[in-house]
């Protein structure tokens, strides 16, 4: 059996790792980082949401470490918040207003699912699962799971949708098969 290291929080708060890695509990844990389709949905869910979330007071942030505890550091795909951020700041310490996590295809749906209830034991009100491969979204919240049939990600305050066939069109226009 291996040994396990454990990190301080403020260790790994004054770290960089490539690519940047979840503290879970003192042990840094590796995130699966994606493929093309992986990184061409992030690419093209943040141009979007920066082209249409600045009129609700919506910004986006890529792989932005969020405290969910004095323990424990996640680096979601894509936190969408409300307001300004200050500059400095290691963490995103406030609830986000939504997570959106994106499969890879080495992802392990019992780790999805540990990620998720962190996610949502801050605050978020969702978190969006999207399966890059199958162009199936999920939202799961504290009261429940659902699978989006309509593939629209929804915020309720500020009320803000998020259409991901319009999105999956932009990355077929760049990306054959």
């Amino acid at each position: 059996m291996a040994a396990t290291t454990l990190v301080s929080v403020d260790e790994y708060l004054r770290s960089d790792y490539e690519p940047d890695m979840d503290y879970v509990d003192g042990v840094l844990e590796e995130r699966n980082v994606g493929e093309l389709e992986h990184s061409a949905l992030q690419t093209q869910l943040s141009a979007w949401i920066v082209a249409h979330g600045w009129r609700h007071g919506i910004d986006v942030f890529t792989e932005q470490r969020t405290q969910i505890g004095a323990t424990r550091v996640r680096v979601p795909d894509l936190v969408l918040v409300k307001g300004r951020r200050k500059r400095g700041d290691l963490v995103l310490a406030q609830p986000p207003l939504a997570v959106i996590e994106i499969l890879s295809p080495e992802d392990r749906i019992t780790r999805m699912h540990e990620r998720i209830d962190d996610l949502l034991s801050i605050g978020a009100p969702s978190v969006f699962l999207i399966d890059p491969s199958s162009r199936r979204a999920w939202e799961h919240t504290r009261s429940g799971s659902r699978e989006l049939h309509d593939a629209v990600l929804r915020i309720a305050d500020p009320a803000f949708e998020i259409p991901l066939p319009e999105i999956f069109a932009q990355i077929d226009e760049r990306i054959e098969d």
